[in-house]
């Protein structure tokens, strides 16, 4: 049976999710996070994909993403998984698939998501119990999203935006947001 295809609408802010083979790690050193961050700000331009918020836990990833283009998601991840494998294959001297499928996806058709998103996704390691305050996980946005820390890679999404006048009132609304569990 083949498979059902993806709802694609340009504009339409996407989280998704990706996870290792049988959840298996797919992270083993903190140069593997450096790659695949660098990676994803790479492929996030060449294929006009706005990414909000980013969390890469040992098993699985999650993003907030926001496709220019219809097919520019799909793209994203396509030529993301495959630069990230190669890596992990020959960095490790292993053979076969890292990951388990495709990728899942979910459209955040109504903004009030958006923000339950952001938040889903920078609480990832504190709900999986590695870590007590999200400040203290390296692998996430939540740094720059709610502490104002930079990073290149991310675009706020226009809901974020509106949270404040200014960029410390909006981190202080946002880090208060998702500290509430």
């Amino acid at each position: 049976m083949p498979r059902r295809s993806r709802i694609v609408i340009a504009g339409i802010p996407w989280h998704i999710i990706q996870r290792g083979n049988n959840r298996t790690a797919c992270f083993y050193t903190d140069e593997d996070y450096r790659y695949y961050l660098t990676t994803l700000h790479e492929q996030a331009k060449k294929y006009q994909c706005a990414v909000h918020a980013y969390v890469l836990m040992t098993n699985h990833v999650h993003l907030l993403v926001t496709p220019k283009k219809k097919g520019s998601a799909s793209l994203l991840m396509k030529h993301l998984g495959q630069r990230y494998v190669q890596y992990i294959n020959k960095t490790y001297r292993r053979t076969g698939t890292l990951w388990e499928g495709r990728f899942r996806s979910c459209l955040m058709q109504e903004e009030r998501y958006v923000l339950n998103c952001y938040r889903y996704i920078e609480l990832n390691p504190v709900r999986a119990s590695m870590v007590k305050d999200p400040a203290l996980y390296l692998w996430s946005s939540y740094r720059a999203n709610a502490l104002g820390k930079h990073d290149g890679m991310l675009t706020k999404h226009q809901l974020y935006e509106s949270l404040g006048e200014c960029p410390e009132e909006r981190q202080n609304h946002i880090e208060n947001y998702l500290v509430r569990i």
